[in-house]
């Protein structure tokens, strides 16, 4: 994964595949294919397909983790290290939990605040808010469940698509700014947003509000991302208060 000024061009390079010579051969992997079934959608069976064929969502099962959107978390924390010593912590999209439990176990202590739109089942040593990010009232039920100014806020949150990339990416990044201003309200000198963005043209202004509000910013896709995703992560450092 390769983080970069946010500013910048992400550079374009691609891995090769090395060969030992006398070493033993990996056996070729085996590809599940699912029939489509009787009243089942073409759309369903493939999105199916892919998740019998994903290997992050065999590894999530094996973990114990909710989704395999935990690895992405994981994989940016690897790279920017912003949940070290991270007292108060906000998980925006929280739903069905991946990210609130690599919290957890990454820093047990720290006070753990998430909200979703969507149910989600309890997640020991968190608060978790049934609430639209959204509502009016939202942004008070946080603050008061955080209990102080948070040192990172998370935010995994994506509006349901419509299937039109630009609508798609306009309604994802209307909540990725309204998570930027709560992020504003919330934070403490020196916090962290972390944010998910789907490429599309309007995120080069979230870019530059960043910028005046945090003294790092850079964005990434991590491995765990889908190959055929527009999603990238933007990841602010230093809150200037």
């Amino acid at each position: 994964m390769a983080g970069q000024d946010a500013g910048g061009r992400r550079p374009g390079h691609s891995r090769g595949n090395l060969a030992l010579a006398d070493g033993p051969r990996r056996a070729p992997a085996v590809t599940t294919r699912v029939k489509t079934a009787k009243g089942r959608k073409v759309g369903s069976t493939k999105w199916l397909e892919r998740q019998l064929n994903d290997p992050y969502v065999k590894r999530a099962k094996a973990d114990g983790y909710r989704s395999r959107a935990a690895y992405k978390l994981i994989e940016l924390d690897e790279r920017f290290h912003f949940l070290k010593g991270a007292e108060r912590i906000v998980d925006l999209g929280v739903a069905p939990g991946g990210w609130t439990q690599v919290v957890r176990q990454r820093v047990p202590k720290a006070v753990v605040v998430g909200l979703d739109l969507l149910p989600t089942d309890p997640i020991d040593g968190a608060i978790i808010i049934h609430l639209d990010f959204m509502a009016d009232e939202a942004p008070g039920q946080l603050t008061e469940a955080l209990g102080g100014p948070a040192d990172l806020e998370l935010s995994d949150m994506a509006a349901n698509t419509v299937g039109h990339p630009q609508t798609d990416h306009l309604r994802t990044m209307g909540l990725v700014e309204a998570g930027l201003e709560f992020a504003i309200e919330v934070l403490k000198p020196g916090g962290a947003f972390v944010a998910k963005v789907l490429a599309g043209g309007a995120d080069n202004a979230l870019v530059a509000e960043l910028k005046r509000r945090f003294s790092a910013v850079k964005h990434a896709k991590p491995p765990a991302s889908r190959k055929g995703s527009s999603e990238w992560y933007v990841v602010a450092q230093g809150f200037k208060g």
